[in-house]
């Protein structure tokens, strides 16, 4: 095994090298150092990778990956010549990997100067979102320094996608901290640095199964202080994403593991007020749960009616979306076991007071696969009808004219599957109506006598 070099002396006026390796600037720079006073860095001038012998390429790729491990201050316009330079060597470094003399590059010594070259450039704190920050209408705070970071992060991508990369020597270098500092850096607000982040996460959850637990575990713990804790966070759709194609690949039958994933990491992802931010990816990865394993789909409908959110009727609109798609890939068996849970959730919503929550639960009628072999089929009428009757009832003389036709719609639909259990319902309807209002008329006789009590008394 080739032993590393001696590290290569920092070029004249850079920062020395930290034990760690690290030479980028203080977190905290002092004014001095942000004055427009201040020597420009001068880069040690390095030959080109091609016009090189080949011998001495990977010592000056080496080097080349010194020049680019240095951060620069991009809130400060100073220091404007090295900056280009550091782009440019990037740059060339990207385009000679993509050769394949560029591929045989990649040794050890060299494995390990990539990623803390990377973890330079990438590993920084986020700077803090702005608590009235609404990313529906504010525009992102978008990375001053991203003229460097893309080309990084390409060439990070470039080196993971590497034939030459092989994991069993790499992971020693893409290490556990390397995948945490990837994470984390989801909640940037800048989207072209979470797409790449996105890119570059899953291609290391592809090629290194050794951190596959590790990231999911993590993935998790952002999803839990986002959930219960921070209710914001930029990356949950981009993390979402990468499940969704981690969740496709799951042998069946799922591991107890991933079922746990489920019910403590993605069905809480329904809570937060924001959801509709992620909601497109988050029903995906839902579904791709339930189309492994029907089983999966009691636990996700109760998982939706236990945090169903009654007072905000958009999120409300929007999880029905989710329930259609989830009731047409429950079998028979799984309805069997939901179906009473499921038919006075979906009374509750056509008796919202809200038209539109009415009308796209009355719309679910329309749909013709549940109509036909569905929860809503004829051979369920027995179950379902009794319990929607009364709502349904209330809603054939509503003031929206979509709600009252599309109930009346429904009715002729139980009227026409069976006479009988209609006209059951009916007149259990009118007895209920009765002992309502023999209720009614009881209670209000009695804060009559409670009245004239008080009255009396005084």
């Amino acid at each position: 095994m080739m032993s590393p070099p001696p590290p290569s002396s920092p070029p004249p006026n850079m920062p020395p090298a930290s034990p760690t390796g690290n030479t980028r600037a203080p977190l905290n720079p002092t004014p001095s150092q942000h004055s427009l006073n201040r020597p420009e860095i001068q880069f040690p001038n390095l030959p080109t990778l091609r016009d090189s012998p080949q011998a001495e390429r990977e010592q000056l790729f080496l080097k080349k990956l010194d020049i680019c491990s240095y951060v620069f201050d991009f809130n400060v316009a100073t220091q404007k010549r090295a900056k280009d330079i550091k782009r440019q060597t990037l740059l060339e470094l990207v385009d000679y990997v993509n050769t394949p003399a560029g591929q045989a590059i990649f040794t050890e010594a060299v494995m390990a100067s990539v990623v803390n070259m990377v973890k330079e450039n990438v590993g920084r704190s986020l700077p803090p979102t702005k608590d009235d920050f609404d990313p529906e209408e504010d525009e992102p705070q978008l990375e001053p320094s991203w003229p460097h970071l893309q080309v990084v992060y390409e060439f990070f991508l470039r080196f993971i996608v590497s034939g030459a990369v092989l994991a069993k020597t790499a992971k020693r270098f893409i290490d556990q901290s390397t995948c945490l500092i990837l994470i984390n850096l989801f909640d940037s607000e800048d989207p072209r640095e979470r797409d790449y982040l996105k890119t570059i996460l899953h291609r290391i959850y592809g090629k290194f199964m050794t951190h596959r637990s590790f990231i999911r575990r993590n993935v998790s713990n952002i999803f839990y202080g986002f959930v219960y804790e921070k209710t914001r966070h930029n990356g949950i759709g981009e993390l979402l994403e990468i499940l969704g194609s981690i969740i496709n690949g799951f042998a069946i039958p799922l591991k107890k593991e991933h079922v746990t994933f489920l019910s403590k990491a993605l069905l809480p992802l329904h809570k937060p007020k924001c959801v509709n931010l992620y909601h497109q990816q988050l029903s995906y990865c839902i579904i791709q749960y339930v189309e492994k394993d029907g089983d999966t789909g009691i636990t996700v409908i109760r998982g939706l009616i236990s945090c169903w959110p009654w007072t905000d009727c958009q999120k409300q609109v929007l999880l029905i979306n989710e329930l259609e798609e989830l009731l047409e890939l429950l079998g028979y068996e799984q309805l069997q076991v939901i179906q009473r849970e499921l038919f006075r959730h979906l009374a509750k919503l056509i008796g919202s007071d809200h038209f539109q929550v009415a009308e796209r639960a009355l719309f679910l009628w329309n749909n013709e696969h549940l109509v036909n072999a569905g929860c809503l089929s004829r051979q369920l009428a027995d179950a379902i009808l009794p319990l929607i009757y009364d709502d349904l009832l209330s809603k054939c003389s509503h003031w929206n004219q979509t709600v009252e036709g599309l109930a009346q719609s429904v009715q002729k639909m139980y009227i026409e599957f069976d006479p009988s259990l209609y006209e059951s319902c009916s007149a259990g309807g009118k007895e209920r109506g009765e002992q309502k209002n023999g209720l009614m008329e009881r209670a209000t006789v009695g804060w009559k006598q409670i009245g004239a009590m008080a009255s009396s008394n005084r």
